[in-house]
């Protein structure tokens, strides 16, 4: 990846620009037990976020059974729409990170398995909804993360190249995401993901978090 080269930075939400730990362990346990299955550490579900709901509860209790998997999402929305935002602590550093690369004339998104309009308003409560250019969350897309689709609908809709691009985020899902997009990809350890988790993706920066990637891109 050269810096100049990239025109369009995508953001992943959850680890990436935002802490939502509280609320999505606060859901997935609303969830569990309104489906009457046994509950579950937060220490095992912290690792799950960014996941599809289908793919955490799988992760989770190993349940893979359709209408399961649709009851759990229901329950899991229900809640979160209920909390999520109130729960969600966006990363200080977010504000000044945005404005640099804004600065630098690149047009900046974000592609995230997180409902879209749940993000405008934890954007909106911060003062940073006129940050990003567009947002696409997991109600917008058929298919969630590792499959690109939700990354490349964001790329399109800014009007952007996969190979002039680059995906920030914090787990191997999005490295994954970013593998299947054909599109460069940034780690960052703001999450629960180690650094050695990411050997053997292409990954072209490791950075401590998110604040660092103007100052790779040259701002």
């Amino acid at each position: 990846m050269k810096s100049e080269n990239v025109k369009t930075v995508v953001f992943d939400f959850d680890y990436t620009l935002a802490d939502s730990s509280q609320g999505v362990v606060e859901c997935v346990g609303f969830a569990l037990s309104r489906l009457g299955l046994p509950p579950v550490s937060p220490e095992a579900i912290r690792p799950t976020i960014g996941l599809s709901l289908t793919d955490t509860l799988h992760r989770l209790t190993g349940i893979q059974d359709a209408t399961l998997c649709d009851a759990f999402a229901r329950r899991f929305v229900e809640r979160a729409d209920e909390v999520m935002v109130d729960c969600t602590r966006m990363f200080d550093y977010v504000g000044d990170m945005v404005a640099s690369l804004r600065r630098s004339g690149r047009a900046l998104g974000i592609a995230s398995t997180k409902f879209a309009y749940r993000i405008r308003r934890i954007l909106e409560r911060d003062g940073l909804k006129d940050c990003f250019d567009v947002v696409v969350g997991g109600e917008m897309v058929s298919r969630h993360k590792p499959d690109p689709e939700a990354l490349l609908c964001a790329i399109k809709e800014l009007g952007g190249a996969t190979n002039a691009s680059l995906y920030v985020g914090d787990s191997v899902t999005d490295a994954e995401t970013a593998r299947r997009a054909m599109t460069p990809f940034v780690a960052v350890l703001s999450g629960v993901t180690p650094r050695q988790a990411f050997t053997g993706y292409s990954v072209d920066a490791i950075l401590d978090d998110a604040s660092q990637v103007p100052r790779l891109l040259g701002c």
